[in-house]
């Protein structure tokens, strides 16, 4: 009698033990994909870099503010400079990923380029150097699409704002389509310039790109 109370008991346990054991490999693998933690590393120009604003109102800090309220575990580097363009950012980006070694790299250049009206062919090349920069060192790449005003030449814009999607294409690369989109058209977000975006178009950026990185994020 005693020894069938016993034998009870211990089968009893050894359920409850199972069912822990199903329940805790149950929990991790319902775990998210993006619960590993991740490094993004941002390489962009003033649009990026805060320029004209307080620290801490950018598109890449309020970034950071969502991924954590969003508990998404993630470090995010801002490398940006201001004035940098294509030629800059491919000069710079070899250290950077040797140091931060991110899975994921934002790259959002190309406006001073278009800008000084330097040659499409050298961006795209410059372009072209840093994913594959990117590749060799197992990063994804999110590219940020830019748009240059008309008075630069019809042909000359639309062939610099192609480009965009023709590298992302040709390079497998993710792509924000355009960064100012919904922003571009209202005089009352930008700065004295008509070329920075003051801190409340800001989130709306983050919004722009925030589709596009979350898939990354989630291989």
């Amino acid at each position: 009698m005693l020894f069938s109370q016993l034998s009870g008991h211990v089968s009893s346990l050894s359920k409850q033990a199972l069912m822990f054991v199903v329940f805790t490999a149950f929990t991790f693998t319902a775990l998210p994909a993006h619960s590993a933690s991740k490094t993004i590393l941002v390489l962009g120009d003033s649009l990026s870099a805060e320029y004209g604003l307080a620290r801490g109102k950018g598109w890449v800090a309020l970034l950071e503010q969502r991924l954590q309220q969003k508990s998404i575990t993630a470090t995010v580097i801002n490398a940006s400079i201001s004035g940098d363009t294509t030629s800059g950012g491919k000069a710079r980006l070899g250290n950077l990923l040797e140091k931060y070694r991110p899975d994921i790299l934002i790259i959002e250049l190309g406006g001073n380029d278009a800008l000084r009206g330097l040659s499409l062919k050298a961006s795209e090349d410059n372009f072209k150097a840093m994913i594959e920069m990117a590749k060799v060192q197992h990063s994804k790449v999110l590219l940020a699409g830019m748009r240059i005003p008309p008075n630069y030449g019809p042909d000359y814009s639309e062939r610099f704002f192609s480009l965009y999607e023709k590298l992302a294409k040709a390079n497998k690369t993710a792509l924000v389509p355009f960064l100012l989109e919904g922003i571009v058209e209202k005089d009352t977000l930008f700065q004295a310039d008509r070329i920075h975006p003051i801190a409340e178009a800001h989130p709306a950026i983050l919004n722009n790109v925030w589709p596009h990185l979350m898939p990354l994020l989630s291989k």
